[in-house]
């Protein structure tokens, strides 16, 4: 595996002068075209990417990496719902540039060298912009940190949002879990009719369960998609076992099982070769009704060494961080857990780069979009620090949102006094 994903970075880094006439002219999403010329294209690898120029470019880039990661096939407008979810930024004077990556499915370091592609395609195309920063958005945190590790000396910057910054190796722990205990109290996913698989594999590779199946069956078991009144006592118990032993909201239960199937099964069967990177042993489970039973039941499996060192590999970051950072995260963030940010910060600190990172929180209760204020904010708070030197904090980054806000809608709900527990203190430890 580490030959596979060792090609991925080794693979050149260059632009030709095709990708870049390429590009097309196009009319720009989220209602931009006032204010700036949107272009399309695709790259060498077969990536698909919009840049979004304002008129009145301030010669700052945004490279944007998306969350994910996605499953279904890429095409030209598969990221277009993230140039309009951050419009804003074009808006304040930003050009800003997002590829879709070169395929579906699992793999940092690719995102990571899909975006660097980009970028190069940007510099042979517009020149030099004056800054650059890196802005990862959910998985796409991930992609950012991890680039900023390999890509580091093209950025003066990074901007995370409701990142999920624990690495390949922490982040979807949770998700394990979760397969394993809605199977103990639901036993439908797979039926006892079905032919059986270890848990972690997510789904055979022939498998032919949909999503919709698969929400079909959480309901079934669970009532999940029915008003509390309609559940019968049997599915209210279940769901209310299930949710106090994993800790997310209800209305997440749905997608977080489409993360721990259809992902896992491309992540374990096309990524790491069939092996497993999860490990369950020794963990006990708390918060249903009967823990002593759920930890005596529940299936157990063990993680594949190579598999983890694999997967750490490709999407774990080492700590090196030698540009400002600013960090936006949602306190209620029912995807991406808050306490990732925790992770995130302990890294660097013990890598000696700690100061480097200011993480502000907003009560919010989303994933996929905060309030544009606190984006053009957090933006403009980094571009400050990265000119004048001067550290902001979160109390500097609240206050200007509020400035902000009289531009931009959204409001301003940053908690300047929050800080994120331990990732352990939500998710069930390993021993």
């Amino acid at each position: 595996m580490k030959r596979i994903f060792g090609m991925a970075l080794g693979m050149a880094l260059s632009v030709s002068a095709s990708a870049v006439m390429a590009q097309t002219a196009a009319s720009c999403p989220a209602g931009l075209d006032p204010v700036a010329q949107c272009y399309k294209g695709q790259d060498a690898n077969g990536a698909f990417y919009w840049i979004a120029m304002p008129k009145q470019w301030n010669h700052t880039l945004i490279m944007h990496s998306h969350g994910g990661p996605r499953l279904s096939a890429i095409t030209q407008e598969s990221n277009i719902e993230d140039l309009q979810r951050f419009a804003v930024t074009v808006r304040q004077g930003y050009a800003w540039a997002g590829s879709t990556y070169r395929r579906p499915g699992y793999g940092v370091r690719m995102a990571a060298e899909d975006t660097e592609n980009l970028r190069q395609i940007f510099v042979a195309r517009f020149g030099q912009p004056a800054r650059s920063i890196l802005h990862g958005q959910s998985w796409g945190g991930n992609v950012a940190a991890k680039g900023i590790e390999l890509y580091g000396k093209q950025y003066d910057g990074m901007v995370l949002t409701n990142g999920m910054l624990a690495g390949g190796s922490l982040n979807y722990l949770h998700r394990a879990d979760l397969r394993a205990v809605y199977q103990y109290y639901c036993g439908n996913h797979p039926r006892p009719d079905e032919p059986q698989y270890p848990l972690w594999m997510g789904l055979p590779a022939d498998s032919t369960l949909k999503s919709k199946d698969l929400a079909a069956r959480v309901n079934e078991c669970t009532g999940v998609a029915l008003p509390a009144a309609s559940r019968t006592a049997q599915q209210q118990r279940k769901l209310d076992d299930i949710l106090g032993v994993i800790r997310i909201p209800e209305r997440t239960l749905v997608s977080h099982l489409n993360w721990a199937t259809f992902t896992f099964r491309d992540l374990v069967q096309r990524v790491l070769g069939g092996r497993n990177p999860f490990s369950n042993r020794g963990v006990v489970y708390h918060g249903s009704h009967d823990d002593a039973a759920l930890n005596r039941g529940v299936q157990r499996f063990d993680a594949d060494p190579q598999a983890v060192a694999d997967l750490a590999q490709d999407s774990d970051m080492a700590g090196t961080l030698n540009v400002p950072a600013i960090s936006l995260h949602a306190i209620d963030d029912p995807t991406a857990l808050v306490e990732y940010e925790s992770e995130y910060r302990n890294l660097l600190r013990q890598a000696g780069h700690g100061d480097k990172l200011v993480q502000v929180f907003s009560d919010e209760h989303d994933h996929s979009k905060l309030a544009d204020a606190e984006y053009a904010a957090v933006f403009d708070s980094l571009s400050a620090w990265i000119g004048n030197g001067k550290k902001p904090t979160p109390d500097s980054i609240a206050a200007d949102c509020v400035k902000q806000s009289q531009q931009f809608g959204g409001g301003c709900h940053i908690k300047t006094g929050f800080v994120p527990q331990s990732l352990f203190s939500r998710v069930n430890p390993r021993k």
